[in-house]
Parts: structure tokens; sequence; C-alpha cells
């Protein structure tokens, strides 16, 4: 049964996974492979020991945003033992110092956001990976308007950020 489900639902999420994979993997500068296999065992664990997810969907992309920040979060403590490692997004300077000016960029862009879509905003970028129950409770909203919201105020984030030819 879990083996037909799981089949079932790497079919019908990978085209989605593949997307949110390129979409997110250069920004926290980990491996596309790498963060795509790893929410993909993700799933097999959730499906050992819950099921199937209700609203597969919504459970990859938060799970791709989830496993992207640990990937980074990881990567920027991992130390090599012995020889000089190859470049990386961590160990490279120039790639550090990119990251940290698209990072520098995409901050002011939230500032200039109405205050209410900079929270919002701000509340997505949290390190702490806030569910939208947590982010709904914080700003005072339900849970239902949080995915709506999200939607208008990514779209103008996306419109200064494109307004500053940021690369969106």
């Amino acid at each position: 049964m879990i083996h037909n489900c799981a089949e079932h639902l790497v079919t019908a999420l990978r085209p989605l996974l593949v997307a949110e994979v390129a979409a997110e993997a250069p920004v926290v500068g980990v491996d596309p492979d790498d963060l795509e296999q790893a929410v993909w065992v993700r799933l097999l664990e959730h499906l050992d020991r819950i099921g199937p997810p209700a609203d597969p969907e919504r459970w990859l992309r938060e799970s791709v945003h989830a496993e992207a920040c640990r990937e980074e979060w990881a990567g920027a403590r991992e130390r090599c033992y012995g020889g000089d490692p190859a470049p990386t997004a961590h160990t490279c300077p120039e790639r550090a110092l990119l990251r940290a000016e698209r990072r520098r960029l995409l901050r002011d862009a939230v500032r200039r956001l109405p205050a209410r879509c900079a929270t919002l905003v701000d509340a997505l970028l949290s390190p702490r990976d806030l569910t939208y129950r947590e982010i709904a409770g914080e700003l005072g909203i339900s849970q239902g308007s949080v995915g709506p919201e999200r939607a208008r105020c990514l779209e103008r984030l996306r419109m200064l950020l494109a307004v500053e030819d940021f690369g969106v």
C-alpha cells in the first residue's frame, strides 16, 4: 500500500519538486540534486510514520524550504579535516560575498514593502521555519488568509526586485 502511494506521489509531485528545488537551491547555495533527494527521503519517512500528506503540494513546498534551510545551516557549520576542500558556496569568498549581497538586497526590498507585507515576508523568511498556523498567530490573522496574502506580498516583492534587476 505505501509503495503504491509513494509511487503515485512521486509521479504526481516530481514536476513541482523540480521547480521548487530550482528556485530554492541557488538562493541558499545548496546542490539541487541533494535537496531533491532529501525531500524524497522526507516524503518516504512521512509516509511510513503518518501516511500521505493531506495537502501534498503544500507539504512539498514547505519541505523543500525546510530542507534547504537545514542544508544551508549544516553547510555553514561543516568543517573539513585535512587538505583544501573544493570551493563551495560556503567556502568560496566570492560566492559568499554574492550571497550576502543578494540577501542584503532582498532584506532592503522587504523593508520597502507595505508594513503588513513586510511583517509577513519577514515571518516567511524566519530561520525558525514557521508554519502557516504559527505565522497567522503571530500576525493576528486567520490561517486561511496567510496563503493569499503571501501571494500578493511576494508579487509586490518580485516587482521591487525586478526594478532593481535582482535577477528575478
